[in-house]
Parts: structure tokens; sequence; C-alpha cells
């Protein structure tokens, strides 16, 4: 079950779920979930390692180079290229509460998690979004992949909707909330090797 767009707002004014909402969204959200927008894009500068649980060898996420920054270079018009693959994240900063909220008077409290789609502006320029789940106690901007898979340009300035957010609640307990290395908004370990959490 997904909480509509005004019911998220309303939440937020207790819980802010989501820091730094554009006045469009404030005021009059489309739909059943809120735009985010892009605001820092990178791209991957070097390789990576993923290890094991049970491995004795320390884990570590490439080198990026920041190709925009909302804060420091404005509307600035970003081109991704067929076949280039960049890192994004949102301007917005999301907190997906650590504990259970009543969310509505009908419904027994629960965590509630964000699910991310990709606005259909990505899809009609031939643009593939990547992203995981986001869990209970995670609180920073969202990192995102895009890929263009299609034959042209796709051209994007920064600070444009590029995602929309719904979030459901989730039922049951959970043993631990997210307590990993992205916590804040990290995009990567920049090449640093370091011990899964």
């Amino acid at each position: 079950m997904k909480i509509s767009a005004v019911k998220i707002l309303e939440l937020n004014e207790k819980y802010k779920l989501i820091e730094n909402l554009a006045e469009r969204e404030l005021n009059n959200p489309e739909g059943s979930g809120i735009d985010l927008r892009v605001g820092e894009v990178y791209e991957i500068a070097g390789d990576s390692f993923l290890a094991s649980d049970n491995s004795s060898r320390e884990r570590y996420s490439p080198k990026i180079n920041l190709i925009g920054d909302i804060l420091k270079d404005g509307n600035k018009i970003i081109t991704l290229e067929p076949g280039q693959y960049f890192l994004v994240t949102t301007m917005e900063i999301l907190h997906s509460p650590v504990e259970k909220i009543k969310y509505d008077k009908d419904f027994p409290e629960a965590y509630l998690k964000p699910i991310i789609h990709p606005r259909s502006s990505l899809q009609r320029g031939g643009v593939s979004l990547h992203f995981t789940k986001t869990d209970p106690g995670y609180k920073g901007k969202l990192t995102f992949g895009i890929k263009n898979l299609g034959e042209h340009d796709f051209r994007f300035e920064l600070g444009s909707r590029m995602f929309n957010v719904e979030f459901e609640p989730v039922i049951g307990e959970i043993k631990r909330a997210y307590s990993g290395q992205h916590q804040g908004g990290r995009v990567t370990s920049d090449g640093k090797k370091e011990v899964q959490n």
C-alpha cells in the first residue's frame, strides 16, 4: 500500500521525511509521489571490489570525478552520451524513520520506506535508472545510476526533476535499522578500502 503525496507532505511536517523539497512539490505535487531533483553528477573513474561477509579482504567502491554540482554550477547542462553511465544524487535529503510511526489513524504504526521510480522523461530519452532499496534508519541524499541505452545524447539540467518517490509501510519488525557506510548520503569510498558493516 502506497501513501499519497498529500499524506507524505502531512507526515513530512512531523517526521521530516524529505528535506529541501522544491516549491512545486510542497505546494502542488502531482499524482501519488513526490518528484526529486538531480543535484550532483559523477563519472566512475576506477574499479571497485565487493568482498563477501566472511572474507578477510576489504571492500572498496570506485574513485569518482565530479561532473556537476547544483550548488557550485547552478543549472549547468550535462550530456549523457550513448553508452555512458553516471552516478547522480538527489538535491533532497530523505529520512526513513528508524522507529515505527503512525502514518494513518486507520492503520497500525509501521516503519516507512521510500520506493523510487524513474520519471518517464528518462525512458523516453533512452535512459535507464539504476537504484536499490532504502531501509528504515537511512538519512541522506540518494545516489542512483543512469545509463544512456539509446543512440542519441540525453541532455539534462542540474536541478531537473528526474526521480519520483513514494513511501510505503513495512509490515512486521526489523532486526536493525540501516547503519551502512553510505549513511548521510556518501556516494563512494573513493577507492579507500573499508570493512563491510
